[in-house]
């Protein structure tokens, strides 16, 4: 899964959750790997991996019901609500405040389970 216009986020490990338009094929328990970029790289463009994680919980939502809490798992502390769904409407062609989005929660792998 590209996190480019996440990636410090990922990188110190401040981001738990993201949306995604699609990813409906998600299950808790499945793993993914975090990479710089995947589409649209050049040839020969390496493949960055940064970090693998397992899927907590998926769902379903309305972009504009994220709240506070999911805004800072987002790894954006700094922005409210209504500045994140306008961030996200800009850098994903063709969604509006109402596209329905996947959350996606993740723990990351290299960070000791709850006992």
């Amino acid at each position: 899964m590209s996190v480019s216009l996440t990636e410090n986020q990922v990188r110190d490990r401040s981001k738990t959750v993201t949306r995604r338009v699609g990813w409906t094929m998600l299950r808790p328990g499945d793993r993914l790997t975090l990479c710089r970029k995947v589409m649209g790289r050049r040839r020969r463009e390496p493949l960055v991996r940064i970090v693998d994680v397992e899927v907590l919980s998926t769902r379903r939502e309305p972009l504009s019901d994220i709240t506070a809490g999911d805004v800072i798992a987002e790894g954006f502390p700094q922005l409210t609500p209504v500045e994140f769904v306008e961030f996200f409407c800009g850098t994903h062609r063709g969604c509006r405040p109402d596209s329905e989005v996947t959350r996606i929660e993740w723990r990351y792998l290299d960070e000791k389970s709850p006992a």
